[in-house]
């Protein structure tokens, strides 16, 4: 089953930059297919794959920082291509 995962890290400290460029930066490392904007980042995939690094990376991602959120939407479909039609 193929998903779509879309992340928002959101440190809640003074110096957030650095988690979340490390947070991207080891998305793009995993292998999976990763899309970004200046509000999130998304990933796509196969489940199982995206989940056990998603599983491994997030936990990563909240122990750099002090206080922080990370949000999470998962859809059932790959929509790397996704193109709005209006």
């Amino acid at each position: 089953m193929n998903i779509s995962v879309e992340l928002t890290l959101t440190p809640l400290q003074d110096d957030f930059e650095p988690a979340i460029i490390n947070f991207i930066k080891s998305l793009r490392a995993s292998g999976l297919k990763v899309l970004e904007n200046p509000l999130s980042t998304q990933v796509y995939g196969e489940y199982d794959e995206v989940m056990g690094i998603l599983q491994k990376e997030m936990k990563i991602a909240l122990e750099a920082v002090e206080r922080g959120l990370l949000y999470i939407k998962i859809v059932k479909s790959d929509r790397h291509d996704y193109e709005p039609h209006f």
